[in-house]
């Protein structure tokens, strides 16, 4: 494997990092279910104060005709090139405690390489603790609060949030392979694993967001302001929820994965509410059929709201 260090570059001009920070990542561009990580990545960068400590070689990790970049067609001329960037931001929250801040595209390429990266600037910047975010499709109500599945090295955070704790294959990405990088060397490491309802997974919910914040809260003690997110959740909700009273099919829907997830909570070991009668875990492919199915009612006319379609 090629040197890891090639891979970034630091910003001469950030040499103020202070060592012990706790490091925060959400990288986006698999499985963002509700667009959580997104939303979490736009909200820091948008209401937080930050400086650029390193950029990663975007040439090198990036597939670019898989994620192709935007520009602007100016009439008769190209203009404003975005390319995407995958960077290590210095912010600091709220209250000015100050961290670091892992976010932008996810590696297509060099998956060790780029893992190896990551393990030098934690080393490097002597980082405390290591949490990131990510958002996946789950037959859940979005009446009930947002879930997490807790990974990692911190029993603590894992006993006292994780609501689901299965034996199963998962894809992987990227940030997996840095936890388990991490967990090797004995670096407390937390992954969060927002369980989104499967039929909001195409939407931007406000609400995963807002547990993604809440989650790094707790494996950290940052503080964020969460008001704008939380205004945006109610109204989004009261949308679904006028969705639901006016279609039978998705009333449905709804009232049967209430009653599996109250009766799951409730401590009934048999019943899960993240699979079917039968306790099984329903496939990918049941799914993305189930929700096309609503996708469908919604563009029959049935149903009218934000942004389902």
């Amino acid at each position: 494997m090629r040197d890891p260090e090639g891979l970034y570059e630091i910003n001469p001009q950030v040499f103020d990092v202070p060592d012990g920070l706790p490091l925060i990542a959400g990288l986006t561009g698999f499985a963002d279910a509700g667009s959580g990580v997104t939303q979490l990545n736009d909200y820091l960068i948008d209401t937080l104060d930050y400086k650029i400590v390193a950029t990663f070689d975007t040439d090198a990790l990036l597939d670019y005709r898989a994620r192709r970049p935007t520009i602007y067609f100016d009439q008769d001329h190209l203009a404003d090139y975005r390319p995407a960037t995958l960077a290590l931001y210095l912010a600091a929250d709220e209250i000015g405690q100050q961290f670091l801040f892992l976010t932008g595209f996810e590696p297509d390429f060099q998956w060790e390489r780029f893992t190896a990266a990551v393990l030098q600037l934690v080393d490097r910047y002597k980082v405390k603790t290591t949490t990131w975010v990510h958002a996946i499709p789950m037959p859940v109500p979005h009446t009930r609060p947002i879930g997490v599945t807790v990974s990692g090295n911190r029993v603590e955070l894992i006993d006292s949030m994780s609501i689901w704790k299965p034996h199963t294959q998962v894809p992987a990405n990227a940030l997996h392979l840095v936890e388990y990088r991490l967990q090797e060397l004995g670096h407390p490491t937390t992954g969060f694993v927002l369980l989104i309802p499967h039929y909001l997974a195409d939407t931007e919910f406000p609400d995963a967001a807002v547990t993604a914040l809440e989650s790094i809260s707790a494996a950290t003690g940052l503080i964020f302001p969460t008001d704008r997110l939380r205004e945006e959740g109610r109204e989004f909700v009261a949308k679904i929820d006028g969705q639901v009273e006016t279609n039978q099919e998705l009333a449905k829907l709804v009232g049967t994965l209430e009653e599996r997830h109250d009766s799951y909570m409730e401590g009934n070991p048999l019943r899960s509410p993240l699979t079917d009668e039968d306790g099984e875990l329903p496939s990918a492919d049941e799914i993305a059929a189930e929700l096309q199915n609503f996708l469908a009612l919604r563009r029959n006319g049935e149903n009218d709201g934000p942004g389902l379609a």
